[in-house]
């Protein structure tokens, strides 16, 4: 496991070792893939049926529950722990979203730098 001074919190549940530059689960330390290339590659996928979260609210043709034919739910769980890291509401046949892209050159620059430091796992500016 990488030591908690190259460790970033990115999300609740989601670390990036820029040492290493891997994504990891904070939870269990797992790897879940580089940390140049979308997390959510390294994560077990629940297709969920939008009628299971969002139940009718009424028995008619129109119940106000999605339609799973216009929406899908997928939820993203870490291989090891099973921790739930990420839930996306997609049109049904959507790729996943790449929505956590960071420029690691220039973060470990800035560190380098001394512009920015990492204290308990989170990022601030060094005074």
């Amino acid at each position: 496991m990488a030591s908690n001074g190259s460790r970033l919190r990115i999300t609740e549940y989601l670390d990036l070792d820029l040492e290493r530059e891997q994504w990891m689960c904070n939870r269990c330390g797992h790897t879940l893939g580089a940390g140049r290339d979308n997390y959510k590659k390294g994560c077990l996928l629940y297709d969920r049926d939008p009628r299971e979260v969002h139940l009718p609210i009424v028995e008619e043709q129109f119940s106000f529950a999605p339609d799973p034919l216009w929406v899908r739910i997928v939820e993203l769980y870490c291989p090891k722990c099973g921790t739930q890291l990420e839930t996306e509401y997609l049109p049904p046949g959507h790729p996943l979203t790449w929505d956590i892209e960071i420029d690691i050159d220039a973060l470990k620059s800035r560190l380098r730098s001394g512009e920015l430091r990492i204290k308990d796992q989170r990022l601030e500016v060094a005074e």
